[in-house]
């Protein structure tokens, strides 16, 4: 079976090897209709992503040029005798059909969905490996090799935003696992990517007050404080304020259950599309 990948650069995987289609406009057009795979994607919707507000007077014919490069490299590289039904032209644009196993971000969305409702039924562990699958088949920035436009734009900010999420919620069910002292290495890794995130900066906190570390973890509040002051002029957020008092105070570190930490974790991961 031919896959697809989007999670990182635009491939087209086959059991030859992976291949790159040639041509920026045609990663673009191949990029979108995966993105929109199932889906018929109009000719206006098109040339909005590949030109802008500037398209060419040709732009049917350039559009459709894309197409037919498009649908050789397929023929080509895949190799399959089902290339005429994969891309068809319709009559107000193109349709990409894929199986629900070929594109990463359609696996990506339904390992996140099924690790939602194993974490709704207390099924943490289960939850926990699934979301940490998911998060393996991303091998860097969505499209990382497509100079995505406004159109294709959306749809990456709204890929990289159900990752943060996955990361999010494996992060929590990790706490839920009690594996704080190993969540440490990897929460200061995401500070150091993402300073100015104050949910990574909370969960770091937490995870140092469970392994027992007081002192560090009321030294990385006041990190936090001295930052957001000197970047934003900002003061920690109430959630913030009130694990310093815990900390200060002796309190134990709150443990939700795990039905309230998926209520605090919006993933909506069938949206991909």
């Amino acid at each position: 079976m031919i896959r697809f990948s989007v999670l990182g650069s635009l491939e087209l995987q086959t059991p030859q090897g992976a291949y790159v289609p040639r041509g920026p406009k045609v990663r673009k057009v191949f990029a979108l209709l995966l993105l929109r795979a199932n889906q018929i994607v109009d000719v206006d919707t098109l040339t909005d992503e590949l030109w802008d507000e500037n398209p060419p007077r040709t732009v049917i014919t350039t559009v459709r040029t894309h197409v037919y490069h498009l649908r050789k490299m397929l023929d080509r590289e895949s190799r399959v005798s089902t290339v005429a039904q994969l891309l068809t032209t319709q009559p107000t644009g193109y349709l990409l059909r894929t199986a629900p196993d070929q594109l990463d971000a359609t696996v990506f969305a339904r390992l996140v969905d099924q690790a939602r409702v194993l974490l709704a039924q207390e099924h943490v562990t289960e939850a926990s490996h699934l979301l940490r699958k998911a998060l393996g088949l991303w091998r860097g920035p969505a499209l990382a090799n497509v100079a995505a436009g406004r159109v294709l734009g959306r749809h990456v900010l709204h890929l990289n935003e159900l990752r943060t999420r996955a990361l999010e919620l494996r992060i929590e069910t990790d706490m839920l696992l009690g594996r704080h002292r190993e969540l440490v290495a990897e929460l200061r890794g995401l500070l150091a990517a993402h300073p100015l995130n104050e949910w990574f900066h909370a969960h770091l906190i937490r995870a140092l007050h469970r392994s027992g570390r007081r002192g560090e973890a009321l030294a990385a509040f006041q990190d936090l404080r001295a930052l957001l002051d000197r970047e934003l002029g900002l003061e920690p957020s109430p959630e913030l304020h009130r694990l310093q008092h815990e900390i200060l105070t002796g309190t134990p570190a709150e443990v939700r259950p795990a039905h309230q930490v998926l209520a605090g974790l919006p993933v909506d991961a069938r949206a991909v599309s």
